[in-house]
């Protein structure tokens, strides 16, 4: 999703708060340019590679609900 309105819609009708979000979404108001979505990045290939069950093991600054900026 790279239209504003569509994202924050999405977030709305399954129960999220586009307030919690900000900084994700100032991206899409600036302007998100299309993109494909599937989100592999290098840490999910490297977990898959090495065999760990977390994706955080290989995260150098890994994202959780207590951590969500570096």
């Amino acid at each position: 999703i790279n239209d504003y309105k569509e994202q924050v819609d999405k977030m709305v009708a399954r129960g999220m708060n586009p307030d919690d979000f900000e900084d994700f979404l100032l991206i899409h108001k600036t302007g998100m340019p299309p993109h494909g979505g599937l989100g592999i990045g290098l840490e999910r290939l490297t977990a898959q590679l090495i065999g760990f069950d977390n994706v955080r093991r290989c995260c150098l600054y890994p994202r959780d609900i207590n951590r969500l900026r570096p």
